[in-house]
């Protein structure tokens, strides 16, 4: 199938056919680590890879970051095929696309162009693909029962309570987070948990529950989704 888009015209041939290219090998890779639950959500996931790698291909006059842990997870692990990857890249764009960190020293004698917002990333991609920014692009609506939670922030953490509620103490010294004391067992093994999953939280929360009290946490930065 070949993507006829709203903003085809500010893209050339080649970087528009990348959008087709299809990662089989990738999708399997997401679904045997656990990344995923299934091959459509892989398949998703993908696809916001390279629109974004599109994006950041056609329009140069931003900096674009970004701005989801998941489908930043996806980038990497096509970047492990390095064949393929490599490949994918010298085909459709004509270069090697790094994968920098934010912090990354710049490479053009720091004249990097100004950094978007990502309201500003969420027009550019409507003009470019004739849609909005689907809810992959915010990862507290990724969080699940089934989904495995990474807490960068382990031993940083601490628990404390007051006016009769249980307190999550951030990195700072400083509450981020206040809940009823039902959910004071869960917001402790979060602070003391380096990795889990959702239906592991302890205590006496239903699934809803604690889908919601992870989602805020990934929100918040505190917590990001595997």
């Amino acid at each position: 199938m070949t993507h006829t888009l709203p903003g085809s015209a500010d893209m050339g041939a080649a970087v528009a056919g990348a959008l087709d290219y299809e990662a089989p090998f990738l999708v399997e890779k997401l679904l045997g680590d656990r990344v995923v639950d299934t091959a459509e959500e892989a398949g998703a996931l993908f696809t916001e890879v390279k629109r974004y790698l599109v994006l950041c291909d056609v329009d140069q006059t931003r900096t674009w970051m970004m701005c989801s842990r998941r489908v930043d997870e996806t980038w990497h692990q096509f970047i492990l095929f390095t064949a393929e990857y490599t490949a994918f890249c010298d085909k459709y764009f004509g270069e090697y696309l790094h994968h920098c960190p934010s912090n990354a020293p710049d490479s053009d004698g720091g004249h990097r162009a100004a950094q978007a917002t990502f309201a500003e990333f969420g027009d550019r991609y409507r003009q470019l693909f004739g849609t909005g920014l689907p809810d992959l692009w915010d990862d507290s609506h990724s969080v699940t029962a089934r989904r495995r939670m990474l807490n960068d922030h382990c031993g940083q953490l601490a628990v404390g309570s007051a006016g009769g509620k249980v307190e999550l103490i951030g990195p700072h010294g400083r509450a981020v987070l206040r809940v009823n004391d039902i959910a004071g067992q869960a917001v402790g093994f979060i602070a003391s948990t380096a990795a889990f999953y959702v239906r592991e939280l302890p205590g006496e929360l239903t699934d809803e529950e604690k889908i919601r009290l992870a989602a805020t946490l990934v929100d918040m930065g505190l917590l990001r989704v595997s």
